[in-house]
């Protein structure tokens, strides 16, 4: 697991997220596919070469075809995403299918064929949104109709970012203040200040500056997603191991970029963690299978195991621990109260060291495989290759995980490069 680190000095936006995790993850190729994944029709993912002020990046841009096909019934209106997520995008009316409501859209994420994870990420980060945006304009939630964001293009965005987080697996996240801009921008709505209402709904509580630039630098959907990820702004000792940048589409006198990167922790390899646990003795198994487990993952889990005990009366039971960052303590409480016949969970620290570990890209013979490498207190080192990393590849190839687990393996067992 790593810690990542999000630095927002031009601002948050879903296509900055998306490139900057897109590079991380270099999942370029997966994110070409998302929207076969999702069922899409006449959508395409574009991904561009940029400079932003002398820094090298791509910019990943969705393109909704569906759009463009549409012309007594489009009706032009000015773009107002500073990274470009909705820039000059051509609104339709609702019959179109332009202003979806939020079941439509948790619709849309649950028939998609993407690990359940992402899903239910997706599907919290909406409804932040919703929650944000309902809140600011007096409605019900289930009444809301989602105008810009309910576009095909955001949607991608979010659920792409879902899906990439969900490969990185990281255990902590950290992030400096972040750059709101100034002044006013053009919405549906109307004229509205920066930050927009629906974002500043969803940055209390965060560190903001307005920066020199004017214009709009944070979009609801960039605060939805950091307050989804909820991070500390706290920043630790780190030792930084890769980074990446999202670029957004205007260009300013700094580079308009996110820039993230995944680190790990430069203080002790020791740390304090908490346990979770609580004992079930009334519930199928069934229903803590693979898809309770990754959404336990997704609520904050770090890691996870069941042991079968014997209960009072002899009754047989399954002793569930989590270990869980102390801020994701509630959440994954939260969790297991709502999603286990559990009627109480209990807590306590646990001290854990951990081998020192970084997350790097090998060349295989089946392709870029994303492979873990660990070092042990005497400074040797092994790899194993990533389950997911290679899940994909096989996915493309036709051939199953095992038999690639086994090549990949076999040739880094073969490397000479490993003292």
């Amino acid at each position: 697991m790593s810690i990542l680190k999000i630095e927002a000095f031009s601002g948050l936006s879903g296509d900055m997220f998306l490139g900057a995790l897109a590079e991380l993850t270099d999942a370029y190729a997966e994110l070409e596919m998302l929207p076969s994944k999702l069922h899409l029709t006449n959508v395409e993912v574009k991904i561009t070469d940029m400079n932003k002020a002398g820094i090298a990046c791509r910019h990943v841009k969705i393109i909704d075809n569906n759009v463009y096909k549409s012309s007594s019934h489009v009706h032009h209106h000015p773009g107002h995403r500073q990274g470009g997520e909705l820039a000059n995008v051509q609104l339709r009316h609702e019959h179109h299918g332009h202003h979806r409501h939020l079941r439509d859209i948790e619709k849309l994420i649950d028939q998609g064929d993407i690990p359940s994870g992402a899903k239910n990420s997706a599907k919290r980060i909406f409804r932040l949104l919703g929650e944000a945006e309902a809140k600011v304009h007096g409605v019900d939630i289930n009444t809301l109709h989602f105008h810009e964001v309910g576009a095909i293009d955001s949607i991608m965005d979010i659920v792409g970012t879902a899906y990439l987080l969900d490969k990185v697996k990281i255990s902590q996240v950290v992030s400096a203040e972040v750059c709101t801009g100034h002044g006013f921008v053009m919405t549906e709505h109307g004229r509205m200040p920066i930050p927009a209402p629906a974002t500043k709904e969803l940055l209390l509580g965060i560190p903001t500056y307005a920066g020199k630039e004017a214009g709009e630098m944070t979009t609801p959907t960039g605060a939805a997603i950091l307050k989804f990820l909820n991070p500390s702004f706290s920043i630790p000792p780190l030792v930084e191991l890769k980074t990446a940048h999202g670029p957004g589409e205007k260009n300013f006198p700094h580079p308009n970029v996110l820039r993230l990167t995944l680190c790990e922790s430069a203080e002790s390899n020791s740390e304090e963690i908490m346990m979770v646990e609580t004992n079930i003795d009334d519930m199928s198994s069934q229903l803590l299978g693979s898809d309770f487990q990754e959404q336990l993952l997704s609520a904050g889990a770090l890691d996870f195991y069941y042991t079968q005990v014997i209960m009072k009366k002899g009754r047989p039971g399954l002793l569930i621990s989590v270990f869980v960052p102390p801020a994701n303590v509630k959440q994954v409480s939260d969790f297991l109260l709502e999603n286990t016949t559990s009627i109480g969970v209990r807590t306590y620290p646990v001290a854990r060291h951990i081998l020192k570990r970084t997350i790097k890209s090998v060349n295989t013979s089946v392709g870029d495989i994303q492979v873990k490498e660990v070092e042990t207190p005497s400074g040797k080192r092994r790899e194993t290759p990533e389950f997911e990393s290679v899940k994909a590849i096989a996915a493309l190839s036709g051939k199953s995980v095992l038999e690639l687990m086994d090549i990949v393996k076999k040739e880094l067992n073969d490397r000479s490069d490993l003292p």
